[in-house]
């Protein structure tokens, strides 16, 4: 499963995938509905059923503009 965090630089917030920059956003709320959406998404498609397992649903990090937890 991926791993989701969301990095703030500057005045965006940035999704990032693994390490990989996805997307940016203006407002933290929408990234973070984002990847809530995304991380569900992906487990139901590996359940297999229509119904997601929520405890497979990780939520997301976020990390300040120096990359550290704040």
């Amino acid at each position: 499963m991926a791993r989701y965090s969301i990095r703030k630089l500057g005045s965006e917030y940035v999704v990032l995938v693994d390490d990989q920059s996805i997307l940016r956003f203006k407002s933290r709320r929408k990234a973070e509905k984002l990847v809530a959406e995304a991380a569900e998404l992906l487990s139901v498609q590996s359940a297999g059923s229509a119904e997601p397992d929520q405890s497979t649903v990780k939520g997301a990090k976020l990390l300040d503009g120096e990359g550290r937890f704040p």
